[in-house]
C-alpha cells in the first residue's frame, strides 16, 4: 500500500514518514509542494498521485493567532480539506483527515461521542469543523478522526515546553480545570494507517472517529507525569484557566468517546505513559533532567506557565 501525506514536519506527519515497511510506502508532501493556503494545489497532487489512500495530517494550528488569522485558519483547516476529500472522491481513494477535540464547546464531564453536538468556542475550533464539513460534503470514502493533546519528540508541544520550564524554575502554574487525553502523535500514526488500509477494504467504515490516549487527566496532572519521569525536581501549582486567560478560549472538557474506533477498527485507547516515557527516551530527558526546545511560555510576573 502507498499513502500520500499532506504534511511533512508537522509532528504527525513525521511520525508517519518512520513508518515505512518493505509492503508500505509513504509519500510525504511538503509545504513547497502543495502549500494549503493555496487553493488548488493540493488537489492537483492528488489527481497526480499514484497513492492508495491519502492522509491529510497537515493544519494550521496556532490557535490563538486563530483569533487574528481567522480566513487563513479557515483556508487551511477547511477549504483545503475539501479540496483534497473532493480530488480523493474523483479518484476512489480513501482519505484519512485528522481534527481536533475543538470542534467541542468542551462543557460537561462527559467523553464526547463522535455524533455529539459540535460548539466550538473559537477561530480554531471554527475552522476545524468547516474542514470536517467540507470532507463529508466531498461524498468519498473518508474518516474523520479526532484527537487531543499531541505531543511527541519533534516541533513544539506541551511536553517539551514543559521539559525546558521545569528545569528553569522550581516552581510552574499549570491549568488544573481543562481535561483531556494526551495522545503521542506516533499512535496517532499507525492509527490513520490502519483506518486508511481499513477503508480501503471497505469503504463503508467512512465516518467521523475519535482517538485519544488514556487516561484522561489535567494539563496540570500532565505536567506533573513530565517532571517525574524526567526526574525534574519542579513543583506544580495548579490553577484555574481564568487565572491565565488567552485570546482563544480552550475547552474545559476535551474527554473523547473512542469506543466507536475500537469497535470499528480495532483500535483501543492509547495509554499515553509508557508513549510519554518513549518520548523522553528520545529527547534524551528521562531520569536525567534535560531539556529540549519547546513552545514560548507566557508570562505573568514571576510566575509562567505554557500555553496548551
Amino acid at each position: 500500500m502507498k499513502l500520500l501525506v499532506f504534511g511533512e514536519t508537522g509532528q504527525v506527519a513525521r511520525e508517519l514518514a518512520a513508518l515505512v515497511r518493505d509492503d508500505r510506502r509513504i509519500e510525504t508532501v511538503p509545504r513547497s509542494r502543495a502549500d494549503l493556503a493555496r487553493s488548488g494545489e493540493a488537489a492537483e497532487v492528488v489527481a497526480r498521485c499514484d497513492a492508495d489512500a491519502v492522509i491529510n495530517a497537515a493544519a494550521y494550528t496556532a490557535v490563538d493567532r486563530a483569533e487574528e488569522e481567522e480566513a487563513l485558519a479557515l483556508r487551511v483547516n477547511g477549504a483545503a480539506p475539501g479540496e483534497i476529500a473532493e480530488a480523493c472522491a474523483a479518484r476512489g481513494l480513501p482519505l484519512v483527515h485528522i481534527s481536533s477535540d475543538y470542534v467541542f464547546d468542551g462543557s460537561g464531564m462527559a467523553a464526547r461521542a463522535p455524533g455529539a453536538a459540535v460548539a466550538p468556542l473559537g477561530a480554531y475550533g471554527r475552522s476545524k469543523l468547516a474542514g470536517e464539513e467540507a470532507v463529508r460534503a466531498a461524498g468519498g470514502a473518508h474518516a474523520i478522526l479526532r484527537t487531543s493533546w499531541v505531543f511527541s519528540a519533534h516541533g513544539t508541544n506541551f511536553v517539551k515546553t514543559m521539559l525546558r520550564l521545569g528545569a528553569e524554575r522550581a516552581r510552574l502554574s499549570v491549568v488544573d480545570d481543562q481535561h483531556g487525553g494526551p495522545t503521542a502523535a506516533a499512535d496517532i500514526a499507525a492509527a490513520c494507517v490502519a483506518i486508511a488500509a481499513a477503508l480501503r477494504g471497505d469503504p463503508a467504515k467512512t465516518g467521523t472517529y475519535h482517538f485519544s490516549g488514556s487516561p484522561d487527566v489535567s494539563w496540570a496532572g500532565f505536567a506533573e507525569e513530565i517532571f517525574a519521569r524526567a526526574g525534574l525536581p519542579c513543583e506544580v501549582e495548579r490553577i484555574p484557566g481564568s487565572s491565565y486567560p488567552t485570546p482563544a478560549q480552550r475547552p474545559l472538557n476535551s474527554r473523547l468517546d473512542c469506543t466507536e474506533t475500537q469497535a470499528r477498527f480495532g483500535l483501543a485507547r492509547p495509554n499515553w505513559r509508557p508513549a510519554l516515557s518513549r518520548v523522553l527516551g528520545k529527547l534524551g530527558a528521562v531520569k536525567l533532567g534535560k531539556t529540549a526546545p519547546g513552545g514560548m511560555p507566557e508570562r505573568a510576573g514571576t510566575r509562567e506557565r505554557a500555553t496548551p
